[in-house]
């Protein structure tokens, strides 16, 4: 139903004027999208004087090979270029997919500009940023603040240096090693805005090898399930896979950790990464790396120069070629050769970023490695059952170890073990980190560092969720963002009323893809004939809901008293439905439609709200009374 702006009056779909007033019907917005990401501006310093100076043949040249550098290392760390005006840059991290380190993917690239920019004999000055945007569906025209301060860095920045945002900054801070600066009076803001300037990036340090900081709560059973795993592995001088399963933050890593301080057996460990270049095997790469001498490590065995130089080719330090085929034998050798003399487990973190030659490899030295006590452990998030279904198939050698969130007790333990906080903060950590072992740290971390008690999500977290959701398709995005209007819990029907005609068909195939991929769950339903659902994690259901652009909220907010109402007719709860009015009604009147179909929602809203504070008052409910009235 298309709403007219001038009256209010609902028409039927296909109208171009309406039916009650004869105004004019606005065309349907094109879908957007709210997202927080990252944005870089670079600009050549002196780059006038520069053509006073040059001849403009040979300053054309300069300016080419410039802007191809430039291109090719923002779209390397995976950023989008959206435009080039004469020798200045800018580009978004975050658009069209966002990713949870596109803050840190923008700090790298700035490092590396820098650093070429130089080889040219040039300077150039950045500034990064992060911040939420609006940006129209499949485009890579971004809106927001976070534009504007991000140019702003970059004008006040000096010739080669970086300026990052506060944002940034909370983002890359483990990773980077940055120093504050003055804050800057920019041009539009009324307060001084924090800047810091970019020193040096650090080495990324493998969570299994840096510093040991949370407490290892809960997981016994779990731990002894790869213990046991392992115990065969060296008894048996046979190779066993395991693999931790879990969405981000539950604990993988840090499970880990406690299986490898096995006494008894060699730690290799290597990562796969989200993103770059010929990094099929950069796992692998890592791991060689921490052998030492390669060939001294396969021995005397006559196929030790054959392994020797597959294993070269797939590390790209050897001018032979190598088929997949022929690179997994030689690691094969590799680790039967090192296990002869310790028992040895190799980590491989992060499979699910993990090309499917690597996973081919993984398996195949699983299953043909002879007389090796030999553990293969590895970490995923769910999706890697997206892409490798068989990987969860029951075998004789593998164990898969899927995490659940902590109990609430557990929960409470590890809060109290990371720092002493009142027991009014430690209980709003422990509801909103839902048996999230990283939300609780990141969380405890943020009240540490401000001590206000305001519960407020680390950006980090954010990022992190934000990303998944991005990760999903089209139109299992839509459905997780409608599904997030009613709330925690929704329902199928609610869902499939709110999205667009032509795509409530699938809705339900959508929802148990959700369900698969551990976004939401099953649960019981409020609406009679409906199914019910709920987020897997509150923190899911707000990331979702914060992409939605706030005009398409509205709409939707509006929808669902209607389908709520259709449903239930008297019965439908007047707290519910007033809530819906208001948000309704409010988002309309932040984007400036305070028109008379706002004050209309206002009105709803007001009656239902009002009435249910009555009700409230009359059974003795004197909180809700104070919340509804």
């Amino acid at each position: 139903m298309a709403v007219c702006p001038s009256c209010g009056q609902e028409n039927p779909d296909g109208f171009r004027f309406c039916g009650a007033c004869g105004a004019e019907l606005a065309a349907e917005a094109p879908a957007g999208v709210r997202k927080t990401v990252t944005v870089l501006f670079c600009d050549l310093v002196g780059s006038t004087s520069m053509g006073d100076r040059a001849d403009p043949e040979l300053l054309r040249e300069l300016m080419g090979r410039f802007h191809r550098e430039l291109r090719t290392i923002l779209e390397r760390h995976g950023g989008t270029v959206e435009k080039f005006v004469g020798d200045a840059a800018m580009a978004v991290f975050g658009i069209p997919q966002a990713h949870e380190d596109d803050a840190l993917r923008a700090t790298r690239a700035a490092s590396e500009i820098r650093d070429a920019v130089g080889r040219l004999g040039l300077e150039a000055r950045i500034g990064v940023n992060t911040g939420e945007v609006v940006a129209g569906e499949g485009e890579t025209l971004v809106t927001g603040d976070a534009v504007n301060v991000a140019a702003r860095l970059e004008q006040a920045a000096e010739a080669s240096e970086i300026l990052i945002g506060e944002a940034t900054e909370r983002l890359v801070r483990d990773v980077v090693r940055a120093e504050p600066v003055e804050p800057l009076d920019l041009k539009g803001k009324a307060e001084p805005v924090p800047a810091y300037r970019l020193l040096e990036l650090l080495p990324d340090v493998p969570a299994f090898t840096r510093a040991l900081e949370a407490p290892f709560v809960g997981r016994e059973h779990e731990l002894e399930t790869l213990a046991r795993t392992l115990a065969g592995a060296i008894d048996e001088r046979s190779p066993q896979l395991a693999t931790i399963v879990g969405p981000p933050g539950i604990g993988k890593s840090r499970l880990a950790r406690e299986l490898i301080q096995h006494p008894e057996a060699r730690v290799l460990v290597g990562r796969c990464l989200s993103y770059g270049e010929g990094i099929t095997y950069w796992s692998l790469a890592e791991v060689v790396a921490q052998v030492g001498e390669l060939r001294a490590a396969l021995g005397d065995d006559g196929d030790a120069r054959l392994a020797a130089s597959r294993i070269a080719a797939a590390l790209g330090t050897a001018e032979t070629a190598a088929s997949s085929e022929e690179i997994a034998w030689g690691f094969r050798k590799l680790f039967e050769a090192l296990a002869q003399a310790k028992p040895l487990i190799v980590v491989l973190d992060d499979i699910h970023w993990a090309d499917p030659t690597l996973l081919d490899l993984i398996e195949y030295v699983s299953a043909f490695a002879q007389d090796a006590p030999l553990l293969l452990l590895c970490m995923a998030r769910p999706d890697l059952f997206e892409l490798r279904p068989a990987w969860a198939a029951p075998k004789p050698n593998a164990t898969l170890v899927t995490l659940e969130p902590l109990a609430a007790s557990q929960t409470e333990t590890l809060v109290g073990q990371l720092h002493d906080i009142p027991d009014e903060t430690r209980e709003r950590i422990v509801a909103a980190a839902e048996g999230n072992p990283l939300f609780v740290e990141q969380l405890v971390a943020m009240q540490a560092e401000r001590g206000n008690g305001e519960l407020e999500i680390p950006p980090t977290i954010q990022a992190l969720l934000a990303a998944r959701i991005d990760q999903l398709e089209p139109e299992e995005r839509s459905v997780i963002e409608r599904a997030s209007i009613e709330g925690r819990l929704f329902h199928r029907g609610s869902v499939a009323e709110l999205l667009p005609e032509k795509a409530r068909t699938g809705v339900g195939g959508h929802l148990m893809t959700l369900v698969r991929k551990e976004f939401v769950r099953p649960d019981r339903a409020t609406v009679p004939g409906d199914d019910g659902f709920r987020f897997g994690h509150i923190l899911v259901r707000d990331a979702a809901y914060g992409s939605i652009p706030k005009r398409l909220r509205a709409e939707l907010h509006e929808r669902f008293v209607g389908w709520l109402e259709a449903k239930l007719g008297e019965d439908a709860p007047g707290e519910i439905l007033g809530y819906h009015l208001e948000q309704a009604w409010r988002y309309r009147v932040e984007l400036g439609s305070e028109d008379e179909h706002a004050r209309g929602l206002a009105r709803r809203a007001a009656h239902v709200l009002g009435a249910s504070g009555r009700r409230a008052h009359a059974r003795g409910d004197d909180a809700a009374t104070r919340s509804l009235l």
